[in-house]
């Protein structure tokens, strides 16, 4: 026994070093395999964190769509269980980290704006969103309220978010993310119009150094961009920027240009920013027959800010909340306002401190100035008594010394009339008994300092040095000869009692 006993023993000790380096591998695929799942399982939760409101389809659930990554597209948002889209009116980094937060992204690269990622596909749901940067979600900001808004197809917000993938392919840009150039001086551009049933109306086909007639792709086709083609040949002021098929169906030429982006005083198209033309084929969002359009004109309006008007009128006022109400409908306080009001029991008795000002702006164009929508589109607003031609007429912003915005208003635009005309200009526009609205050659309308959102909210800002910035027709949505004039940037000066607005100048909004 004892001889069977020693070399089993001998067999055993030899075996110790197999059995040991067998369990450190059986220890060291397990610990793998349980890492592996462990990523796994957070990989998952981070999906399913990510899509449960879009999977249960809760209200107030966000998407995107139209991207050629999850990440990117434009915004739909899930009310009464229907999609519907987002306005870019006040669309902003603000608005966009919301979403990208919402949907679990690291972080936001950059908003979309003017239908980036093609034309909105469902009706508009949200309008003139007002986000502090810090909501857990989207619908927890302020806006005009469920499918209020003054949009065309071609206004669609958007956003890129931070990728969720640590390793980015970088080799190979987007289309939308590639640089853009203005075309070289040694290449020729021409224009035409084509489709049209007038010549001063089509779709706009290019072609550059003598080559191949081609569209421009329509994605962000605003009227800065038209203005351009416009003027360049020779056909007056842009009436309408459209992007559509209207102008012609399968006949249509491919691009040739894409990523058009005009500031609105060029002389021609070639002076504007493109993706290179070189480097086919241009990449459009959307469906490939929605392209750049322009209807001409040689009458438009042009509007033109008083700024002495405001110099001479701001001033400070303290104001309680109880008589703010019909102004905070319209979003016209700083949101801080509405938590006091849903927090406090007592806040009609707080005061806001409100920067206020009267606005008077001119049309000194060749023909009036028009609201955006349609008369049968104005909206009833009970606490006023009167209707509402544009969601944003106005805006009123102040920065602080470094650029960065502070604090914001606007002025819906409820009533555009003629309240003072220079000598011999009779008055044609009154908002009475639902009358038209708008603005005559040679007449201001004229928003007074007294009128509910004409100021700014300042409660929470800090006594310093600001500048404040006034803009009309902000969004470019009404067609204008120039809109270098629609705003004027001053200085402001804050202190515990009292404002300052002074040397102001004429700018772009």
């Amino acid at each position: 026994m004892s001889a069977v006993f020693r070399v089993f023993s001998r067999r055993l000790y030899v075996l110790l070093p197999v059995i040991s380096l067998l369990s450190f591998n059986v220890f060291f695929v397990s610990c793998a395999v349980q890492r592996s799942l462990e990523e796994a399982r957070q990989e998952r939760q981070r999906l399913v964190q990510k899509y449960i409101k879009t999977l249960n389809k809760e209200e107030g659930a966000i998407r995107l769509v139209g991207g050629e990554n999850e990440y990117e597209g434009n915004i739909e948002v899930l009310h009464n269980n229907k999609w519907g889209a987002i306005c870019d009116d006040e669309w902003d980094a603000l608005e966009g980290r919301v979403v990208c937060q919402q949907l679990g992204y690291p972080g936001l690269r950059r908003v979309t704006q003017d239908g980036y990622f093609g034309l909105a596909r469902r009706r508009y749901w949200m309008d003139n969103m007002y986000c502090e940067g810090n909501e857990r979600e989207l619908t927890d900001c302020h806006f005009d309220g469920w499918g209020i808004n003054d949009c065309e197809a071609n206004e669609a917000a958007g956003v890129i978010c931070e990728s969720p993938h640590l390793e980015r392919n970088t080799e190979t840009p987007l289309a939308k993310l590639l640089p853009k150039f203005t075309l070289p001086h040694a290449y020729r551009i021409e224009l035409r119009l084509r489709g049209g049933r007038r010549a001063n109306e089509g779709r706009v086909e290019v072609r550059i150094d003598g080559g191949r007639w081609g569209t421009i792709c329509s994605d962000g086709w605003s009227l800065l961009e038209a203005n351009v083609v416009c003027r360049q040949l020779v056909l007056g002021f842009a009436r309408d920027a459209l992007q559509t098929d209207f102008f012609g169906g399968l006949d249509i030429a491919p691009a040739v240009l894409s990523g058009t982006e005009c500031y609105g005083n060029e002389t021609t198209l070639a002076q504007c920013l493109h993706h290179d033309h070189l480097r086919p084929p241009a990449e459009c969002h959307g469906d490939r027959n929605h392209v750049a359009v322009v209807v001409c004109d040689h009458l438009a309006p042009d509007l033109v800010v008083d700024f002495y008007e405001l110099e001479r009128t701001a001033h400070l006022e303290d104001r309680p909340m109880a008589l703010m109400q019909c102004a905070m409908e319209e979003n016209c306080v700083a949101n801080e306002a509405y938590d006091i009001q849903r927090d406090d029991p007592n806040w009609r008795y707080v005061t806001r401190r409100l920067l206020k000002f009267t606005a008077s702006t001119l049309n000194a164009g060749n023909t009036d100035f028009r609201p955006f929508k349609e008369k049968h589109l104005w909206e009833w607003h009970m606490c006023h008594m009167h209707y509402h031609s544009m969601e944003v007429f106005a805006t009123f912003d102040v920065f602080d010394l470094l650029g960065n915005k502070v604090a914001q208003g606007h002025k819906a635009s409820f009533c555009l009339e003629d309240n003072q005309c220079l000598s011999g200009v009779p008055k044609k526009y009154n908002c009475a008994n639902f009358g038209d609205q708008g603005i005559s050659v040679n007449c201001s309308d004229i928003y007074l300092y007294n009128l509910d959102c004409q100021w700014v909210d300042i409660t929470e800002l800090d006594t310093g040095s600001y500048v404040l910035k006034i803009s009309v027709n902000p969004e470019f949505k009404v067609a204008e000869m120039s809109y270098d004039n629609n705003a004027a940037v001053c200085n402001l000066l804050y202190t515990e009692t009292y404002a300052r607005v002074d040397d102001c100048r004429l700018a772009r909004p």
